[in-house]
């Protein structure tokens, strides 16, 4: 949403809009009433959504609600192409049961890898056991693919933004490796803790846990696995940047007990007692101190706090901005989408313009004996 664009120039949101879209539009796309329990067994598996393909209306209506919040937003001409800098969107493709990334570069390459950006966003948007998953075309209709949820397969995209930039050199022809980069990851929380119980003192439900069966252990398992999965790559990233990872790599993640104040649905819940939860996490986040990987040595509390690893960031970028603009040579090189191939129809047009241009020569020749009248 930050990156569409119309012109060519600017985006057509600003992150503030970002925001506005997401808190007024979420009560559309999350209808049903949250369970106060965080037990899963009022709720359908999500892996049996997948295989089943969908479950229940309220999965449909949910569906139609974002599909129509999309399109009205990017339209139905927006592309990957209409985007002012280059972006990496994961999903995963149940066609081909492999993570799936949609690329700006790759669209620009060849429309085989060109999509319509509010399929793109549908696709990475469609949580499994809420949203419907999504069948899509490429604008050749050349390719297609059946997306769902990017966060199943790649709850943290580091890693492919990295390898992305270090090899694509028509873009970034000055990389020469991750010295040459400044990463900020922004982490979505700990999620795992909310969908485990607790008693009314806020401590862990043991008793309770002990009972679950299977279908008790669907949602805990798949978050479990999401931020270990996460966790790991935030390390093999630190591993990459070595000595040079607490100035060009930094991590923010809220760590604690505090996600367990808005339960298992803190994701879907357009509540307003949510929502305020969230925004109470989200400034609780920034006090807390900041922790990163170290090299071989596990993790390391630094003796800043998130803002300020955030304020070191921005100044950073302040300063590369100011650099830029002291060199001939561009520091990054954008690619263009090409000019469309002319088709049959122009090309038929134009023979007949040519004919009737030519007739029309012909006329004059016979009225006036020469064509120095022209």
């Amino acid at each position: 949403m930050l990156f569409s664009t119309q012109d060519g120039s600017r985006p057509i949101f600003r992150a503030e809009d970002t925001w506005r879209f997401l808190a007024e539009k979420g009560r559309r796309f999350y209808k049903r009433k949250p369970s106060s329990s965080s037990s899963a067994s009022s709720k359908p598996s999500f892996l049996r959504c997948i295989v089943r393909g969908g479950c229940g209306k309220g999965v449909t209506e949910m569906t139609e609600a974002m599909e129509k919040e999309m399109k009205e937003a990017f339209g139905d001409s927006m592309t990957l192409r209409d985007t002012v800098k280059p972006v990496l969107i994961p999903c995963y493709d149940l066609r081909t049961s492999a993570p799936l990334v949609f690329s700006r570069a790759d669209a620009l390459e060849s429309e085989s890898y060109n999509f319509r950006m509010w399929e793109v966003c549908r696709a990475t948007w469609a949580e499994p056991g809420r949203f419907e998953p999504m069948e899509m075309l490429s604008v050749n209709g050349s390719t297609v693919c059946v997306g769902v949820d990017g966060g199943l397969a790649m709850s943290n995209p580091t890693a492919v933004a990295i390898t992305h930039i270090l090899h694509n050199k028509q873009e970034f022809p000055f990389v020469r490796g991750v010295e040459d980069l400044i990463v900020l990851s922004l982490g979505c929380g700990t999620t795992a803790a909310a969908t485990l119980p607790e008693t009314s003192r806020g401590r862990l439900d043991y008793h309770k846990i002990r009972q679950w069966g299977t279908k008790e252990w669907v949602r805990p398992i798949a978050r479990i696995a999401s931020d270990g999965a996460a966790d790991l790559v935030d390390h093999a990233v630190a591993l990459a940047f070595g000595q040079c990872g607490s100035a060009n790599y930094i991590r923010v993640q809220a760590n604690g007990p505090s996600m367990n104040r808005c339960g298992a649905d803190v994701d879907s819940d357009p509540s307003s007692a949510n929502v305020k939860a969230l925004e109470e996490m989200a400034e609780e986040m920034l006090k807390q101190k900041n922790v990163e990987s170290v090299l071989f040595g596990g993790r390391r509390v630094s003796e800043q706090t998130n803002m300020e690893m955030l304020d070191f960031i921005a100044g950073e970028l302040v300063l590369e901005h100011q650099r830029r603009s002291c060199r001939i040579a561009p520091t990054v090189a954008f690619k263009q989408a090409a000019a469309k191939p002319k088709g049959r129809g122009f090309l038929k047009q134009s023979f007949l313009v040519h004919s009737a241009v030519k007739r029309y020569c012909q006329l004059l020749w016979f009225m006036f004996g020469s064509l120095e009248y022209l």
